[in-house]
């Protein structure tokens, strides 16, 4: 399927992906809609294919928004098997995955106040060499790490999504410029 003009072309790890681009917001912000589970996986898949080890990854939105759908594509893209189902932590708040880089997949859905965030050794998770994806980043509050990559995602309807991509910090600038070689390639 070639690229139309409104389209934007992604590589992914095991075929293109088309997700509308809808605006570069600012030097390094961008703003994304997936208009589909399957795109909202893919653009998971494609930066997981890029991410470096020790990157956290702080998930916004709210119930349905895409940020698990996003997790599942970002664990492919690492490369975890196929017989590992990613799924929401709600009640065990940490799962961990093998691949390229351990996936540690984190849900605050449930945690009450940030004493809680050192009881479940999420501390210690961050300072792994792994992949970290937090939803519910924001009840980490401070406890948020300085460099991370913000993802808003934003219901627009029943399939479509917007969602922002803002890196905090300058020591994740540079992977978010090497995931803006990424979508530029074909």
């Amino acid at each position: 399927m070639p690229c139309q003009k409104q389209l934007k072309c992604f590589p992914a790890a095991s075929e293109r992906v088309f997700v509308f681009m809808d605006e570069r917001v600012s030097s390094a912000e961008y703003q994304i809609t997936t208009r589909s589970v399957d795109e909202t996986r893919k653009l998971g898949e494609t930066i997981g294919a890029v991410v470096t080890a020790g990157t956290v990854l702080a998930l916004y939105g709210d119930l349905g928004s895409g940020k698990t759908s996003f997790v599942q594509g970002l664990g492919r893209g690492l490369g975890v098997p196929d017989d590992y189902y990613i799924t929401s932590p709600s009640y065990t708040l940490i799962n961990e995955y093998p691949g390229r880089y351990l996936l540690f997949h984190i849900d605050l859905y449930r945690i009450a106040n940030p004493v809680d965030i050192e009881d479940i050794g999420l501390y210690e998770i961050l300072e792994e060499d792994g992949v970290v994806a937090v939803e519910w980043a924001e009840k980490m509050g401070k406890h948020l790490p300085s460099n991370h990559v913000k993802l808003q995602f934003e219901i627009i309807d029943d399939k479509t999504r917007k969602i922002n991509i803002i890196p905090r910090g300058d020591e994740v600038m540079e992977d978010l410029r090497r995931w803006n070689l990424a979508k530029e390639m074909m």
